[in-house]
């Protein structure tokens, strides 16, 4: 508490002692002795930027003093937590919901054209000789994972990357993040000629929701075999909620003395990276890629190592991952936007937004299908691959700060009110909007089957998605590792069986053998050849389980479930028929509450009759 003197010195400072200033917030003048010179400080600013409000219902000094205290506290965390600060974070604000009752258009005055990329082929020579490049760039990356957000959206309770991403190992999506990044580490030293003691960096971006559910998760799995000096933790802090047009931040309607805040977004991961120093670490110790990928996506390290090849050999200072979109499917699509100044970007524009672009700028078909069967605009998957130099050139000019949005739910058309309070908000993959003509911007498409599956949408939602898109739920994700596993070892020469048609909570899906293996026995496609020979065979009521890196399977017949667990450099070659009663799939209803919600949300679970399981 302030004493009487710094009080007084704070009623002078405000200069609201006298004349008309009683008119500004004679609440908060009353309680100026209570202040520090620091909170006195950000009172002015909270006033000069027409927040007199927050103060009107203060009591008498002596009343509430505490979380009078607690409120300068948060003021304090919100003014540093955002480049440039409240007075910033409110002016912003302030155009933002102008230019949105306006109805102002983001892309007035630019034109949309398809962006030059690469699109990839799975198993062919280039994708090959792609991913080989990229093992080889693995040792001088850093990988960065936002996980800010719960699993609420899925029907689960805990943290999104403590879901199992699939339920025959019941592996979470952390670990298998955590062990590709090491089979890539030990991959990539493997090329180095003497001694390499690479450790690839590995940064998680938390939030208040996640973060001590996340380091638990860590910490009680011994870092899933990660040295935790390698894993750095960035928690991101929320932003004030808005209440109207005039900016004015709203009050939490269950503590007068707090503002409601709300979720940034994950773009807030380049300013947390900018003032962590981590880059500037980065690349003292020859680190040239930065790759940012969100929380739910089973098969994204089946893109990676192509790629990074694609990044390096092309020179990308920004490769945009995607995969072929289909006309007005509901994800954003990589686009070119120029503008009549002759300002361009390539960024991702949202479907939603791309159709009217493209008609109003003389496409009357607006976002149709080429002769390919899809959209020449590439769908966006969230998953970035920075040049480090560049990147940190860029962050030195903005601080991290990604261009902004908002979204008010207006309570009717005449955009005065709100139904509740709003905020700004930023996503990750707007990085490129503030870049330079010069900027080296491209995309690397892929197969949706080999590279996309995000777990987002609860079972409700995804039963009622249109017969045809995906599902994005706990399901299709798990059923399309399944899928995919499946047909890698196809394309290696395997025959795989083809898959059945079932229903599990309601979405219809493509049942194939249940094969899984470890990041290390098969990082990239040259190994999974290496070690799959063509007369080997799997049912389709199969499971195959390879726990080892050094398993090869050569005239293997399966029908039925094994698990091969082969120790470090055991080597172990996998023969013969194999035939068992396996694991069946139970169909399990979302709204059973005796199941874990973690299988309630798939919709089926194994039923573990018979199984063969080898270790060596």
């Amino acid at each position: 508490m302030a004493s009487d003197g710094d009080g007084a010195a704070a009623v002078a400072a405000l200069g609201i002692s006298g004349g008309g200033g009683d008119d500004w917030a004679p609440p908060l003048r009353r309680n100026l002795p209570l202040l520090a010179p620091h909170e006195v400080e950000l009172a002015k600013l909270l006033l000069s930027e027409g927040q007199s409000h927050l103060f009107e219902h203060w009591p008498e000094p002596g009343v509430d003093d505490d979380k009078k205290r607690n409120f300068f506290d948060q003021v304090c965390r919100l003014n540093s937590s955002y480049p440039g600060g409240l007075a910033s974070y409110i002016q912003n604000a302030r155009k933002l919901l102008a230019d949105s009752k306006a109805g102002k258009n983001p892309y007035d005055g630019f034109s949309p054209s398809v962006p030059s990329g690469e699109v990839l082929t799975f198993g062919d020579d280039n994708f090959v000789s792609l991913e080989e490049a990229g093992v080889k760039e693995a040792r001088h990356a850093a990988f960065v994972l936002v996980a800010g957000g719960l699993g609420e959206r899925l029907g689960y309770k805990g943290i999104k990357v403590a879901l199992p991403r699939e339920t025959t190992t019941g592996k979470c999506f952390l670990q298998h993040y955590i062990e590709s990044i090491l089979a890539l580490q030990e991959a990539s030293c493997k090329l180095v000629e003497g001694e390499c003691n690479t450790k690839i960096p590995f940064v998680i971006m938390t939030s208040d929701d996640t973060n001590a559910l996340t380091v638990k998760l860590l910490e009680s799995n011994s870092y899933f075999g990660m040295e935790p000096s390698q894993v750095h933790i960035l928690k991101q802090e929320k932003v004030a909620c808005l209440a109207d047009n005039d900016a004015r931040l709203a009050l939490d309607p269950n503590d007068k003395y707090k503002i409601q805040t709300k979720p940034h977004g994950h773009g807030d991961v380049h300013a947390l990276l900018y003032s962590s120093g981590l880059l500037e670490q980065w690349k003292s110790t020859g680190r040239k890629w930065v790759l940012f990928f969100q929380d739910t996506n089973g098969l994204l390290f089946n893109a990676i190592p192509s790629a990074l090849g694609v990044s390096a050999t092309k020179g990308y200072n920004v490769n945009s991952l995607a995969v072929p979109r289909k006309a007005k499917e509901a994800i954003g699509g990589i686009t070119k936007l120029t503008h009549v100044d002759g300002r361009t970007m390539v960024i991702n524009v949202e479907y939603n937004q791309l159709d009217p672009l493209l008609r109003a700028t003389g496409h009357p078909d607006g976002d149709a299908n080429c002769e390919t069967g899809y959209s020449p605009y590439p769908g966006n998957i969230n998953q970035l691959i920075l040049e480090i130099g560049p990147y940190m050139e860029e962050l030195q000019k903005t601080h991290g700060a990604i261009s902004e949005f908002v979204n008010p739910k207006y309570t009717d058309s005449t955009k005065t009110a709100f139904k509740s309070s709003t905020r700004l908000e930023c996503m990750m993959q707007d990085y490129p909007k503030t870049l330079p003509p010069s900027a080296k911007v491209g995309f690397t498409v892929m197969d949706a089957w080999l590279a996309y599956a995000p777990v987002k949408n609860n079972p409700e939602d995804a039963a009622k998605v249109p017969k045809g898109n995906p599902y994005h739920s706990a399901t299709s994700g798990e059923m399309a590792i399944y899928r995919a596993n499946s047909l890698i070892l196809r394309k290696a020469g395997a025959q795989i069986a083809d898959p059945v048609i079932d229903t599990f909570n309601g979405q219809e899906v493509e049942v194939w053998p249940r094969i899984t293996w470890i990041p290390r026995w098969g990082l990239i496609f040259k190994d999974v050849k290496a070690k799959v020979h063509s007369n080997s065979s799997v049912s389709q009521r199969s499971a195959l389980v390879i726990n080892g890196k050094n398993i090869t399977i050569q005239g293997l017949s399966l029908d039925g479930t094994l698990i091969v667990n082969a120790k470090d450099e055991a080597k172990f070659n996998v023969t013969g028929h194999i035939e068992n009663k396996g694991w069946t799939i139970q169909h399990v209803d979302h709204k059973d509450t005796s199941e874990k919600e973690e299988i309630r949300i798939r919709g089926f679970k194994f039923n573990k009759v018979e199984q063969l399981e080898l270790n060596y």
